[in-house]
């Protein structure tokens, strides 16, 4: 029977002794990152508040007082414990003179360069409403100066979605504020956030664990920063790529030279060095962590190779030109023997991972085997910027592996598996049935045997959702393995596969839109056809065959698709007089059309779109078009 609010449970024996050997492990005597943090230190607002104009939280670091702590408690890995409590450092801190960043307003932080009339904004974060109480409180300490250039680091909403909290729309399009990012980054903003964005969200809940409360026994951090917050986000397209893979600019006055590093943190990518700051930022190639070759959310795997080799060329091209190197998360570090330190140790880190992952594949072990006994050398393992905070060891060689093999591991009986209800009903059958399991897991349970708990329990789960006291059971061991997970994310997925096997997926409410409909409109009209595309019941359309031509006349431009087969394909240009129907939207009209569930159909069915020629084939068309719910199961059927 189900419980009406099971409650998370106490550490075990078996937790408390894995704190034991990272506190003997590790040197928490060594206080330097709090230095760092806290240096530069001007101003911030009271527990970094942000309230909306709709008068909801958007951040808010006072639920995390808690961290105020020193010692960890049970119930959270003690390393964890200490990259919380600096990612709790919030405010203006001056990197050197000219360059300032905004730090725990966000998952990730802002810079502010100054240069002859204005400021460049380098990542405007993930919500308007964060970046705009940054850019104010940058205002007050530093003078009123207009925003001239905003730079995106790269393709991660966390560095773009709070432009609008900077610039406006207006302002680019008449050319007083210009637009950088990196070659390929709409493309990449549109993989990630409108072609995956669905499942992406929803996993990302599992990363970053927004819907669970704050606290000792809960979320306390996602290794980057705090958590993903809320917000109003939207994107302005870029109006300058940098295309080489280094390009030096003089933006207002300031020199930049821009280093290309795609494939790396994010498909789409770049550093920067300031010459006359003789300071460099890494962007989010360099952080204090280890960081993600493919983070839990999904994404592209990324090139632990190309990483590394970008590292070793910021190293050779800056590190002994630059006085200070810092990034758009954590905190930067000084002095120009601790900048080349710092560098090193990160390059090394992705270059062992690539090619230890490599040799282990070469003798023919498979991602897991490789994850259970590849170990980082100790200068590397025992150096906290390379602790396995947002990323980890185990994930990181997946990914590699993945990278240049895929997810086969090239065992037959792995080609094929049962799905996940029909593995674990034979897996209860062969096992005697769920009493039986149950009774030999509680004794493995009490052995600490937290990993092969979880997976059993997860085999009865999916044979019988309805199984309480195996989806307790479950629930206790990833809440065990939660509180020993250094990895802040693992830590979060791990909390949050107990909450929702104690209560359901209505216990994890959605804490946002997939993608803003601000965002869609913003697409190139080729991008907006994908999104609608892959929307399509392919089978339900199969026999739906025809020309159509999408125009935008407020831009002139004009797409044409064909319906064949199930799929829909599109290329500039027009059909001509062969077009069997012919769809006239405005950009302007897309926000309207698109609100609701079945906007296109509605607004075809309505007619709020104007539609010549075949409307049947149209509206055909849009009546096949999903919607889908973010919420979907993960830990059961």
């Amino acid at each position: 029977m189900r419980n009406a609010y099971a409650q998370p449970q106490p550490a075990s024996a078996s937790t408390i002794q894995s704190h034991g050997r990272f506190r003997s492990e590790l040197d928490f005597s060594d206080t330097t990152a709090f230095s760092d943090a806290a240096r530069g230190y001007i101003a911030t607002i009271p527990d970094a508040r942000i309230i909306g104009a709709d008068g909801k939280v958007v951040w808010d670091l006072g639920r995390y007082h808690f961290l105020e702590q020193s010692d960890a408690p049970d119930t959270v890995n003690p390393s964890l414990w200490r990259q919380a409590r600096l990612n709790m450092h919030h405010g203006l801190f001056k990197v050197v003179d000219g360059i300032y960043q905004v730090r725990g307003f966000d998952l990730a932080n802002i810079t502010f360069i100054e240069g002859e009339k204005g400021i460049v904004v380098i990542d405007p974060l993930t919500y308007e409403e964060s970046a705009r109480a940054a850019l104010d409180l940058y205002w007050l300490h530093r003078g009123h100066r207009p925003v001239v250039a905003v730079i995106y680091s790269h393709s991660h909403r966390d560095h773009f979605g709070g432009v609008l909290g900077v610039t406006s729309v207006e302002d680019v399009a008449a050319g007083r504020v210009s637009v950088i990012a990196p070659t390929g980054f709409m493309d990449e903003v549109v993989s990630e956030m409108v072609m995956a964005g669905v499942p992406m969200r929803r996993r990302a809940a599992f990363q970053f664990g927004p819907s669970l409360m704050p606290g000792p026994m809960s979320q306390v951090d996602s290794g980057l920063g705090k958590n993903a917050g809320q917000g109003t986000y939207s994107m302005i397209p870029p109006t300058m790529l940098i295309t080489e893979t280094v390009e030096e600019h003089v933006i207002d006055g300031v020199k930049i030279v821009f280093q290309l590093t795609p494939g790396t943190e994010a498909p789409a990518e770049m550093n920067f060095y300031f010459p006359g700051h003789r300071a460099l930022n890494l962007a989010e190639n360099a952080c204090h962590t280890m960081h993600n070759l493919c983070p839990l959310r999904g994404a592209k795997t990324r090139d632990s190779l190309a990483w590394s080799r970008y590292l070793d060329e910021a190293l050779d091209l800056y590190g002994d030109k630059s006085d200070v190197v810092f990034a758009q998360h954590h905190w930067p570090t000084w002095g120009s023997e601790r900048v080349v330190e710092f560098i090193r140790v990160q390059r090394d880190l992705y270059r062992f991972l690539h090619d230890q992952t490599l040799r282990l594949m070469s003798h023919g072990l498979t991602p897991r085997e490789i994850a259970e006994q590849l170990m980082l050398p100790n200068a590397l393992s025992r150096n906290w910027s390379a602790r396995g905070y947002y990323g980890a060891i185990a994930h990181n060689v997946e990914a590699i592996y993945a990278h240049y093999l895929g997810p086969y591991d090239g065992n037959p009986a792995h080609l094929h598996r049962l799905p996940p209800v029909e593995l674990g009903k034979k897996v209860v059958e062969y096992m005697g049935g769920n009493d039986a399991i149950l009774e030999r897991a509680r004794a493995d349970m009490d052995a600490g045997q937290f990993r092969w708990v979880a997976e059993v329990m997860n085999h009865v789960v999916f044979a019988d959702p309805g199984c309480w006291a195996a989806r307790e059971l479950g629930a206790n061991a990833m809440e065990q393995m939660g509180y020993q997970a250094e990895s802040a994310t693992w830590r979060n997925a791990y909390l949050l596969g107990a909450l929702e096997l104690r209560n359901g997926v209505d216990a994890a409410p959605p804490t946002g839109n997939t993608v803003s409909v601000a965002m869609m409109t913003m697409l190139p009209i080729s991008r907006f056809l994908d999104s609608i595309a892959i929307r399509l019941d392919g089978l339900a359309i199969q026999a739906l065959q025809g020309s159509i031509d999408w125009l935008t006349p407020d831009e002139g431009s004009c797409h044409r698709l064909v319906v064949s087969n199930g799929a829909m394909s599109h290329l500039p240009g027009s059909h001509g007089e062969r077009a069997d129907a012919r769809i006239h939207v405005p950009r302007k009209q897309l926000w309207s059309l698109l609100q609701g569930e079945k906007g296109l159909y509605r607004a075809a069915t309505e007619g709020r779109m104007k539609i010549t020629g075949n409307v049947d084939l149209v509206i055909e068309l849009f009546r096949h078009m999903d919607d889908f719910n973010p919420m979907f199961h993960i830990l059961e059927p």
